[in-house]
């Protein structure tokens, strides 16, 4: 029987102090002690039980970590200001000068302009190679790789990665897998896959009202251990710490993320066949002619569909625009970065989301300049969102 998410969320019990359905808030930065011995033991990670400073944990932190962490089925996880902070605190706590990385080409922008243009400074390498090409991985591997990163579903070609076959490449290699699952929650599970560490942008699906930024980090007890330690964790050290507030705020989303799912999964299937009979270049991996569709199903839970992303390809970046203009004014969604919203977004990812990937590598990679990535939304009559779209492609000269 696979691994049911949903039923992990279901099945927290967590309450306010004083009987509340919701756990409470609690808004402050430093926390008292009974006695000046209890202090030095959290100084020193030694004291259960308490809380020393906001920065290091807070009671609503530690509540949606939980919640995270029994999501993702990882011995624990700690929340973040940004989704780019879960990805540099973790990359930052693994690797040191001289290491060595070897990362999917086709990640988020942000991640690739870090990896690229930052840790080269403090004397970290890193080797981009084609996220579904097992042997590039193996090949790119170095007596100094500390560090194997993908993401499940890649930002904006939605290729799917083989995380077992990646684990099983970083095993041997002694390296961790870190794996950014940002477009996938609920429908995979990277840490039963094999992944080490399992990274999220909140702010998408698993907040989904855009209304914030946020970032997790699930993996073992020892490693978020090390990432909060007061004297070297990259989490404690660099502060990218995430309000307590927000963390109820996306703790009460949760709840609901496996219904959302569901819809953004089967909204953009239906999309996505539209387009298809509509003779309009699409990327679904739900399509059965998609590279990895028998991947994913192979290592997808039940019940939470394709996800909510589809690519089509209008070759032009003056037609990718155009049409999104027409798309935006007849009310199919918002011409807009990020995903997981309520409303459909789209936007033309090598000018936007991928910005910071040189063009050559975007046509290397595959990413075509007029490649319009969506974000489904929680529509729910697709026949009259299909309608607008149809009409944007004809009056866009997409389509006849």
């Amino acid at each position: 029987m696979k691994f049911d998410p949903a039923r992990a969320i279901q099945n927290l019990h967590q309450f306010g102090e004083f009987g509340g359905v919701n756990p409470s808030i609690t808004d402050s930065s430093t926390f008292t002690f009974l006695g000046e011995k209890t202090m030095e033991a959290a100084f020193h990670g030694e004291a259960e039980g308490c809380f020393l400073y906001s920065r290091h944990w807070n009671p609503m932190n530690k509540y949606l970590s939980d919640a995270l962490a029994s999501l993702e089925q990882t011995e624990s996880a700690w929340v973040t200001g940004s989704g780019m902070a879960a990805i540099s605190a973790t990359i930052l706590q693994i690797c040191n000068s001289g290491d060595h990385i070897v990362s999917s080409a086709v990640v988020y922008g942000g991640t690739y302009a870090f990896m690229k243009n930052w840790l080269p400074k403090y004397n970290i390498e890193v080797t981009f190679v084609n996220p579904t090409d097992i042997d590039a991985f193996k090949e790119a591997i170095k007596p100094n790789t500390k560090l194997i990163y993908t993401e499940t579903m890649s930002n904006p070609l939605l290729q799917i990665s083989d995380i077992p076959e990646l684990s099983k490449l970083a095993k041997a290699a002694n390296a961790k897998l870190v794996v950014d699952n940002t477009f996938t929650p609920m429908i995979f599970s990277p840490k039963l896959l094999g992944a080490d560490i399992v990274v999220y942008s909140m702010t998408k699906f698993i907040n989904g009202k855009n209304d914030m930024v946020a970032g997790a980090i699930c993996a073992d007890q020892s490693f978020i251990n090390s990432l909060i330690d007061v004297n070297s964790g990259t989490a404690m050290l660099l502060g990218p710490v995430l309000d307590p507030l927000r963390s109820s705020n996306i703790l009460k989303n949760l709840h609901t993320l496996h219904i959302r799912m569901q819809k953004h999964s089967q909204n953009a299937m239906f999309l996505a066949e539209k387009l298809k009979e509509a003779g309009v270049r699409t990327i679904y991996p739900g399509y059965p002619e998609h590279p990895q569709h028998e991947l994913m199903k192979k290592m997808m839970n039940d019940d939470f569909g394709f996800g909510g992303m589809i690519a089509i390809d209008l070759e032009t970046p003056q037609k990718a625009a155009e049409t999104m203009e027409i798309m935006q004014s007849k009310d199919v969604g918002y011409l807009a970065v990020s995903l997981g919203y309520f409303k459909t977004l789209f936007s033309a990812s090598g000018q936007s989301t991928s910005s910071e990937v040189p063009a050559d590598l975007q046509l290397k990679m595959g990413l075509s300049p007029g490649l319009v990535r969506f974000s489904m939304g929680l529509d729910h009559n697709m026949e009259i969102t299909w309608k607008a779209i149809h009409e944007s492609l004809k009056e866009a000269g997409i389509i006849k």
